[in-house]
């Protein structure tokens, strides 16, 4: 920190008790200045040698015989003042950039000009701040804190205005040439950590980071904040990125540590409200310059502080931009204290619906570059290309993890579950492990759903798309309906036979594999693709060749020489016999792919297991067992 020294004289300025000081001299005091509660006793001649002001003023109180003045309105108070009058007495006076600008602003109240006398105060003062205070970093920053309590004169002086241009230049010039030192407690580079400080013996100089600045500036108030940072972006040096870096620390500082808190014991927000307003008016409108986490943080806040729609609408359309890049975490806004539910999802689907919005224009866009066909619409994975590809996967595991976190709140409704789930394309779900555990997560938050409910909750999961894990959980899973039991069931042996049909494709010679079937589309009978085709959603495909049968019975086999096929919950749907004959198979229901013994013993245990003990149960077990044959009869499978 730069100090100016200013006088020659020992101070001789003494306290009595704390509302009187005086000068310790042999001269008596012949006059006396009050500063608000404070009494100054003092010497006529050395003040009104520097002060113009204290002239004018002697002069009408000799006219009214009163030795006292009071100038309890001179900015900086006591303690500016006493700087003017140790300087009139030719006392050691020491300035700094905590009290430089104090006594400036006293002096120019006192009117302590050239005209005089010369190298008067307030000479003296603007020569320390110019050569020594505006060119130094912190001091500059310290100053410009030390102008709020000294409005307006601060203001009239233009020292905000000088220190706001030296700070915003300072952070404007290159890293390599910052030679002064400065806060940065946050993640280092490898350089400053000394993890790469050596090469070949030599010392490498050590790299000053792009943000270097922002930690310092976080001590500024609000509204002083917000002159340096328009200041910085004026002069267009530093990248929108650095400037989205230097908002969130300071949102950090000001806004996110102590917003909850506030708002929870009832304080006034006041403050917390205009640091928001602030960093969200001075957010750089380039795309990429401030992560999506720093955003919803944002609408968070504005949420929990009852900001205008405005504001919220305006984040919510920057978030939906890059919503592929948030957290589960970050969406869980908590909703408004005039609602059941726990969770904001209605914003949520808003800025899911602004981000399919923005893809589906970046898709069409690139459809027609390309000149592709209207297949594209199909919903195929090859309709997702490059960037938006990757963007869209992300979106749909995203969604999937923050359903089955909302699915936990028992006063979510199942519509906006419903279309929070369909609002992303099947597409971009090759796997739906995800969405098979917020389903289930549903199922168990929330046992009353009927029948009807489970059959449209569980509709929205595609059970071919389920890993292996994902399949032995759901077979077990007394939550599930049974029918969606028996499809998992099925679309696991069609798997399983398929891969035992290519392996035994892919030891063939190449000529006996020539003679294999094919499909319309080419592909061998032997091949992983499946063969089925739904009739319902709700009941698993009917097989299309003999060779699908035959492997269904050799996974019944199977079953049987392991035990048997575990059911829901402890209840076992065991396979005890293979099928006698294939006349059997043929009972089961003219080519189905599991006898009939089978499915009764599985859509049994299922109802015995508690399938139907729901609040919604309109049939007993007996009767949702005897309806299994008509059923098998129908769809064959199911």
């Amino acid at each position: 920190m730069k100090y100016m020294k200013l006088g020659s004289k020992p101070d001789v300025f003494q306290t009595e008790g704390n509302n009187i000081r005086f000068v310790a001299t042999e001269l008596a005091t012949d006059i006396v200045i009050i500063v608000g509660e404070v009494k100054f006793y003092l010497h006529k001649f050395p003040l009104l040698s520097k002060s113009s002001r204290l002239q004018t003023l002697v002069a009408s109180t000799n006219e009214e015989s009163n030795d006292e003045i009071d100038i309890s309105d001179i900015p900086g108070g006591p303690a500016a003042f006493e700087i003017c009058a140790k300087f009139c007495y030719g006392m050691i006076v020491t300035l700094n950039a905590y009290n430089v600008l104090a006594a400036r602003c006293a002096a120019e109240y006192l009117e302590m000009f050239e005209t005089i006398d010369k190298g008067n105060l307030i000479y003296k003062i603007d020569v320390f701040l110019s050569s020594s205070i505006f060119r130094t970093w912190k001091d500059s920053i310290i100053v410009l804190q030390t102008t709020k309590s000294l409005l307006p004169w601060s203001e009239n002086l233009k020292v905000i205005n000088h220190c706001v241009d030296s700070i915003a230049t300072k952070a404007s010039i290159d890293p390599s040439e910052v030679e002064w030192s400065y806060t940065y407690n946050r993640r280092k580079l490898p350089s400053e950590n000394g993890l790469d400080s050596h090469w070949n013996g030599v010392r490498k100089q050590q790299m000053v980071p792009r943000d270097w600045w922002v930690e310092d500036l976080c001590d500024l108030e609000m509204c002083l904040y917000k002159k340096v940072i328009m200041a910085i972006k004026a002069k267009g040096r530093i990248s929108s990125e650095v400037i989205g870096e230097a908002l969130r620390a300071y949102a950090h500082r000001r806004l996110f540590s102590s917003l909850e808190s506030a708002v929870s014991n009832g304080l006034d927000c006041t403050r917390h409200s205009a640091a928001l307003e602030t960093i969200i008016s001075l957010l750089p409108s380039e795309e990429g310059s401030v992560p999506c986490s720093f955003l919803l943080k944002l609408l968070r806040a504005s949420c929990l502080l009852g900001s205008d729609e405005a504001c919220r609408d305006n984040l919510t359309k920057r978030i939906g931009a890059k919503l592929d890049e948030a957290s589960v975490s970050d969406l869980l806004i908590p909703a408004n204290s005039d609602e059941a539910a726990m969770y904001n999802v209605d914003m949520i689907s808003a800025m899911l619906e602004e981000f399919m919005a923005q893809h589906r224009e970046d898709d069409d866009g690139a459809k027609l570059q390309e000149d592709d066909d209207q297949e594209a619409m199909d919903g195929d994975d090859d309709n997702l290309n490059g960037v938006s590809r990757s963007s869209k996967l992300a979106i749909a595991k995203l969604v999937d993890g923050y359903l089955a976190e909302i699915a936990k709140d028992p006063n979510l409704p199942l519509s906006k579950f419903i279309a929070l789930t369909e609002m992303v394309p099947l597409a971009t779900r090759p796997v739906h492990d995800g969405l098979y555990r917020a389903i289930d997560m549903y199922l168990k938050e929330h046992p009353g759903l009927t029948k009807g409910e489970k059959k449209r909750l569980c509709g929205l999961m595609d059970c071919k798309k389920l890993s292996p894990e994902a399949s032995m959980h759901a077979v077990q899973n007394e939550r599930l309906p049974l029918r969606v039991v028996v499809q998992v069931l099925f679309f696991e042996q069609v798997r399983a036979a398929s891969s035992a049909s290519a392996a035994a494709a892919a030891d063939m010679p190449p000529a006996a594999r020539s003679l294999l079937p094919r499909e319309q589309d080419g592909n061998s009978y032997g091949s992983s693709r499946s063969t089925a085709t739904e009739d319902d959603q709700w009941a698993p495909p009917p097989p299309t060749t003999s060779v699908d049968v035959t492997s269904f019975r050799s996974m019944s086999l199977a079953n049987n020489k392991n035990g048997g096929v575990s059911g829901g919950g402890g209840d076992q749907a065991a396979c005890k016999k293979p099928p006698p004959s294939s006349a059997s198979a043929k009972g089961s229901g003219g080519g189905g792919l599991m006898p009939k013994k089978i499915l009764s013993k599985l859509w049994s245990g299922k109802a015995s297991s508690g399938e139907n003990s729901s609040s919604d149960t309109s049939e007993s077990p007996g009767e949702e067992t005897r309806s299994t044959p008509s059923r098998n009869t129908r769809h064959s499978v199911s």
